[in-house]
């Protein structure tokens, strides 16, 4: 915007006797609007604003009366779908052109007559005062962990005071993910801060049977570490807009760092996690200074952490199986009708019997989903292979991709004694290692024929007799690769 001293500086010049270009170029300014300003003779501040006022008839007022009416009773309508009906009921009078006329008129309908729009007030936030968490979905991001995708959230604390931040790695929103996470924040802050803000938590809820102890158990959590807990009005995400805005900016830092790395896969878990630490120790370096203020007047911690896991007895059915939380896992077979406590944590399940652990299992996601390992129940499946059949969990029984297609081929070469079989050799594997029986598997591959027992001898005999050829693998292109990673994370953003 040219302003009143550059077109001084321009007259001056002009008016010693320089060329327009020249002058032009002193003020600061193209030679077309030198040469403007030249023959208007005035500044910037004296010209006259062009008319503001409707040179044209509006197209729309005959029927404003209609529109109104429609937008008192319902103030969402859009324009667009206004002026669609209109079209409709005055055919051949509007022309696709005049939409944005009505756009405009309905724009200062809602300035000087629609409804009062929601009005959001800045908050003056106090050192140690008040912390938000809430989980965030990281699938954006296309991680993959030793080529592996790895689908996950981020519980992600939150200090409103000097925006410090944290987080944990988990796979739901549950109660157990919520209590690691908030407790492993707190450990790291080093203090309790008065308050906590979270959303409504219905997802933890839903993954819970029953809210009322998702409540119970909510409600102890903060009493430990006397923590005041908050939650915001459903729909309102705005009550809790300091984690949610670094939701946003995290994962924006993340995603840049990931292309800065010129990678997305890690080479463990352990690798990823430290890649989110160091993240987050580089944003909360600019932050230092609040922080010290934020910590100054933080509440002690209690002396050790609340325990994060629940606790549930359940009894060990005939088939050798608990169910917890709506999922099926198989346990020994010698606990057949005793009562075990299961342990449930954000990752796993620990079974309890007599004061002893017996079992650590990988916990499921979601419901109705089963977990069965044939080392518990394979020592009577071999006893009743005719149960083998049509056994309800019998895909759980084929630990590896080299196990099916043994199955297949036994099926194909010995149907009538194919299950007995195949039984036999996953006793093997129970009993003398599964990575031997695999290799003996993988190396029969070759044979014409396939038995239970060759694949014995072979283990017996201290493994496969010959060794495995090594395969010839290419070296990936890593640009190729990244560049599929840039546009699946494109394509899951754009939703």
């Amino acid at each position: 915007m040219v302003t009143d001293r550059q077109v001084r500086l321009l007259m001056s010049r002009l008016r010693k006797k320089r060329p327009l270009r020249e002058a032009a170029a002193r003020a600061g300014m193209d030679e077309k609007t030198a040469r403007k300003y030249r023959d208007l003779g005035c500044l910037p501040s004296e010209v006259v604003p062009k008319t503001r006022w409707r040179t044209r008839p509006d197209p729309f007022d005959d029927v404003w009366n209609e529109v109104r009416a429609k937008l008192d009773l319902s103030s969402g309508l859009q324009a667009k779908t206004l002026f669609e009906d209109l079209k409709r009921r005055y055919l051949g009078r509007f022309s696709d052109g005049q939409l944005r006329t009505l756009q405009r008129r309905i724009k200062v309908w809602r300035a000087t007559e629609g409804p009062a729009k929601e009005v959001f007030f800045a908050q003056e936030h106090h050192p140690g005062d008040l912390c938000e968490s809430d989980f965030t979905h990281m699938d954006s991001l296309v991680v993959t962990i030793a080529g592996q995708l790895f689908p996950h959230l981020l519980y992600h604390f939150v200090l409103t005071y000097s925006n410090w931040e944290t987080g944990t790695i988990c796979f739901s929103e549950s109660m157990e993910s919520l209590s690691t996470g908030l407790q492993n924040a707190l450990f790291a802050l080093g203090g309790v801060p008065k308050r906590h803000r979270s959303d409504r938590l219905s997802a933890a809820v839903n993954n819970h049977c029953v809210p009322e102890e998702f409540t119970r158990r909510y409600e102890a959590l903060l009493a430990y570490y006397d923590l005041s807990g908050e939650k915001t009005q459903a729909g309102h995400g705005n009550e809790n807009g300091d984690v949610e805005q670094s939701h946003r900016r995290f994962k924006t830092a993340v995603d840049q760092e990931l292309l800065l790395r010129g990678s997305r896969d890690f080479a463990s878990r352990e690798e990823y996690e430290g890649f989110l630490r160091s993240v987050m120790a580089r944003r909360n370096a600019s932050r230092r200074e609040r922080f010290e203020e934020d910590r100054a007047r933080l509440l002690p911690l209690p002396p050790r952490r609340r325990e994060d896991c629940r606790r549930v007895s359940v009894g060990v059915s005939p088939g050798s199986t608990i169910r917890v939380l709506h999922n099926t896992y198989s346990v020994h077979s010698r606990l057949i009708g005793e009562e075990v406590e299961a342990r449930v944590f954000s990752e796993h399940i620990e079974v309890w019997y007599a004061q002893r652990k017996v079992e650590t299992l990988p916990r499921l996601a979601g419901r109705f989903g089963r977990r069965i390992e044939y080392r518990h129940i394979i020592e009577w499946l071999v006893r009743k292979p005719g149960a083998f059949a049509n056994y309800r969990h019998r895909e759980e029984l084929f630990p590896t991709s080299q196990f099916r297609l043994a199955y297949d081929r036994l099926k194909e070469q010995h149907a009538p004694s194919a299950d007995r079989q195949y039984l036999r050799i996953l006793d093997l594997a129970a009993r003398e290692g599964q990575g031997l029986v695999e290799a003996a598997l993988r190396q029969l591959r070759s044979e014409p024929a396939l038995s239970w027992e060759e694949v014995e001898h072979r283990v017996k005999a201290g493994g496969p007799s010959r060794g495995i050829e090594d395969a010839t693998v290419a070296a990936p292109d890593l640009v190729a690769y990244d560049g599929l990673c840039a546009a699946i994370a494109r394509e899951v953003a754009r939703g």
